[in-house]
């Protein structure tokens, strides 16, 4: 049997919800990024206990099918872009649909109707927050961040930057000079 949690991103989250499930003696096979598989099938009550349990540590439990397959979208779209050491090769619409076995078409499809944007939307947004974070890392030029992304040119990551965040990428790392100069000031 398998659950669905709304978007798990981090350890302490996968503890959580490890924890809650040892409580109610519900063995699980696996905690994953969104998703629960567990060993047996467990009592209405024990469900219930456990929504309600995960509701209050700020988790959502999901039962619809569109909702899920969107989480599950998600999860791959921030595992490919922010956890994997270089984006993969492949078009994103391939490895999407690769990865959860589906017609793009149709992941595509529910992706809008529930989110009311498109993957690909959903894909630059992320991409700009992964080229936030290794502009702040400073360990990577613009030019390598812009490979890294798997962007056509540093114009073109430029570009979309600036489009989402208002600001340029040069511009953007200035800033963070600048703050970390006030900050040496004090």
């Amino acid at each position: 049997m398998k659950l669905y949690i709304k978007y798990m991103v981090s350890l302490r989250c996968k503890m959580l919800v490890k924890d809650e499930l040892k409580k109610l003696g519900i063995n699980c096979v696996s905690v994953d990024l969104g998703t629960i598989e567990l060993q047996d099938e467990i009592t209405d009550e024990q469900l219930q206990t456990f929504r309600n349990n995960l509701e209050k540590a700020g988790l959502e439990l999901l039962d619809d099918k569109k909702n899920i397959l969107v989480e599950k979208i998600k999860s791959v779209i921030v595992e490919m872009i922010h956890y994997e050491d270089e984006v993969p090769k492949v078009n994103d619409s391939d490895y999407i649909s690769e990865k959860l076995e589906y017609d793009y078409t149709y992941l595509s499809n529910t992706f809008s109707e529930v989110k009311g944007i498109t993957i690909q939307q959903y894909i630059i947004m992320h991409k700009i927050e992964r080229a936030k974070e290794l502009l702040l890392y400073d360990e990577l030029t613009l030019t390598e961040i812009a490979h890294k992304l798997h962007y056509s040119s540093v114009a073109h990551l430029s570009n979309q930057f600036k489009k989402i965040t208002g600001l340029a990428p040069t511009y953007f790392k200035e800033l963070k000079e600048k703050r970390l100069k006030n900050l040496e000031d004090l």
